[in-house]
């Protein structure tokens, strides 16, 4: 029987690289050995001049340094460390008359101190959460990453003037503070837009969030943005920070801005003119510094004709516009913007492989896309599951591509009920009956695609 041998030399996920720096012998020959036997790889220095020259040529986890050396401080040192490794975390070892020295270290970003001389336990308990920290930090880079690949990153993918003309705009605009109101139908990528212009801020490295106004009830609305405390109404079961808190310092993107219920209009508005919130249920406001960035399918001034939106506030979000064209006026970005998705979802594949036959992207190019670029990394991804290996043909599109997405056979004249209802059905078609996504994409309000399908239903039983 054959048994498994074990790594004798294989580290514990939470086993440590620790430098110590210490100038008294037997403190140095105690962490040595203890630090060892917890299963952390240590290496110590006699004193801070050491310690950073060890630094310079090594990377560490972690650093246990002593306050009081002779040649150089243990702040000095941290601050050294701070400057050549900034994630490597510093724990202060401290005689019991240096407490203010400890509080000092601790404000040059020190994570924790240990009074001389310490336990065993409190060291391994302060190195226990060094190794948590980290591991924390790994996830969050993990976590960030995925979801960089999902999102698919921020590139205005397309050669065609119009869109050379939006990334234009977009670079002009992205550094500076102005709100921006992105318009285009559904699907076109505005939200892409939103976050090209969030990466290319100065506030890059703060937090983007976006939110749909048509995807909440009114209910929620005010919550969801500026949040409320416990007991502020009914379910209200503890406190939530609003997205308008979340993204302070970063960015806010509020997706069919056109959707925005009209009471919450002017709250909007006096967010966007004072930089003020007010959780729901407390008595003080809370000061932001938040960008936002808006973008609606809908007509803002016909809205404000008919009184469903507020004129000063569609001047406060319209300080800069930026209006993407659909994908039928840019066809000729189609195998592009296939290549690009096709590689997102298939990020594996070779630059020397061809993802798509030329029969394909024929048959890409003479679709009309009503769905936009939405519709094609929907057509794309089907594709890609569809196909083990690129390149994709046409037999590896969906079934009913041709059929849907074709534009409306030209026979003869056509009643105009009858292309707003063969809209209609390829739309629900496409979202697999879902009427909400089918309402958002054709415009309309969902209660406007009832009253529609039901009028239909009315007229077939009377004929």
């Amino acid at each position: 029987m054959m048994t498994k041998k074990t790594n004798k030399n294989a580290k514990s996920p939470d086993s440590l690289k620790i430098l110590c720096a210490d100038d008294e012998h037997p403190i140095r020959r105690m962490l040595s050995a203890e630090v060892k036997r917890m299963g952390h790889e240590v290496t110590v220095c006699p004193n801070g001049t050491t310690a950073v020259d060890a630094l310079k040529q090594n990377t560490y986890d972690c650093l246990l340094v002593d306050l009081d050396m002779p040649d150089m401080s243990g702040i000095e040192v941290i601050k050294e460390a701070k400057d050549l490794a900034p994630e490597t975390e510093a724990i202060v070892l401290t005689g019991k008359g240096s407490m203010k020295s400890a509080i000092a270290a601790l404000r040059h970003c020190a994570f924790d101190f240990l009074t001389k001389p310490c336990t065993l336990v409190e060291l391994d308990s302060v190195l226990k959460r060094v190794a948590q920290q980290r591991h924390l930090r790994n996830q969050y880079r993990a976590l960030k990453r995925r979801l960089e690949q999902i999102e698919g990153g921020a590139d205005l993918i397309g050669s065609n003037h119009s869109m050379q003309r939006v990334r234009e705009l977009t670079a002009k605009v992205a550094p500076t503070h102005s709100t921006v109101l992105i318009l285009g139908e559904t699907g076109t990528g505005k939200e892409l837009v939103a976050r090209a212009l969030h990466q290319g801020s100065l506030r890059t490295n703060k937090p983007f969030v976006p939110l749909n106004c048509g995807a909440l009830p009114e209910s929620l609305i005010e919550s969801e943005l500026f949040g409320h405390r416990k007991g502020a109404f009914t379910g209200a079961d503890e406190h939530r920070v609003g997205l308008f808190e979340v993204a302070d310092g970063g960015t806010v993107f509020l997706d069919e801005i056109g959707e925005l219920p009209k009471s919450m209009q002017s709250k909007l508005l006096r967010v966007l003119e004072s930089g003020e919130i007010r959780r729901i249920g407390d008595n003080e406001s809370l000061q932001v510094d938040v960008r936002v960035i808006c973008a609606t399918h809908r007509n803002l001034a016909e809205m404000v004709e008919a009184g469903e939106f507020r004129e000063d506030l569609m001047y406060r979000i319209n300080t800069f516009e930026i209006q993407l064209p659909p994908l039928r006026l840019r066809m000729d970005d189609v195998p592009e913007l296939a290549n690009h998705l096709y590689r997102r979802f298939r990020p594996e594949t070779g630059d020397d492989q061809e993802p798509f036959t030329p029969e394909a992207i024929d048959v890409l190019k003479s679709h009309s896309w009503p769905g936009n670029v939405r519709e094609l990394a929907n057509v794309i991804e089907h594709a890609t599951i569809l196909c083990d290996e690129p390149p994709i043909t046409p037999e590896d599109l969906p079934r009913s591509f041709a059929s849907r997405g074709a534009r409306f056979p030209t026979l003869g004249p056509i009643p105009l009920r009858e292309l707003e209802m063969h809209a209609i059905h390829q739309a629900m078609e496409r979202h697999d009956d879902n009427k909400a996504l089918a309402a958002e994409e054709l415009g309309v309000s969902l209660k406007t695609l009832y009253n529609k399908l039901n009028q239909d239903v009315t007229e077939r039983k009377s004929a």
